[in-house]
């Protein structure tokens, strides 16, 4: 009997492996991408203090506002430009990228452009 792989339980595989060498710190903390069927999530976080310093999602009333009648890529822009601002605001510039297991395309990759175009280097 074949059995099906679960996707999901594949990422994970991908984003332990990925986390053994990533790790967030004071001066370049990480931005941490998770993305469910509807929503996008990012977080700024530092694992050395493990606090998150900033975080948006798509679930947010001020981005949920702007985004009626927008493609799932453009509502993970808009996350990325909302989280590279509060950054900013907070005095942080630079951060390691994190995708959590995910391809770099669709709406990882337009979040990840949305924070750059705003200001924030990765």
């Amino acid at each position: 009997m074949i059995k099906k792989t679960d996707k999901n339980q594949e990422r994970l595989v991908r984003h332990k492996r990925v986390r053994r060498k990533i790790s967030g710190t004071a001066s370049r903390p990480r931005l941490c991408v998770y993305r469910s069927l509807s929503q996008i999530y990012a977080q700024i976080i530092d694992d050395e203090n493990q606090k998150t310093l900033v975080s948006a999602s798509s679930l947010e009333k001020e981005i949920s506002s702007k985004c009626e009648g927008k493609t799932k890529s453009e509502v993970a822009k808009l996350v990325g430009e909302t989280i590279a601002k509060r950054a900013l605001a907070k005095k942080i510039n630079e951060v390691v990228f994190d995708r959590g297991g995910y391809i770099y395309i669709g709406r990882v990759q337009s979040l990840a452009e949305g924070a750059r175009e705003a200001g924030l280097k990765f």
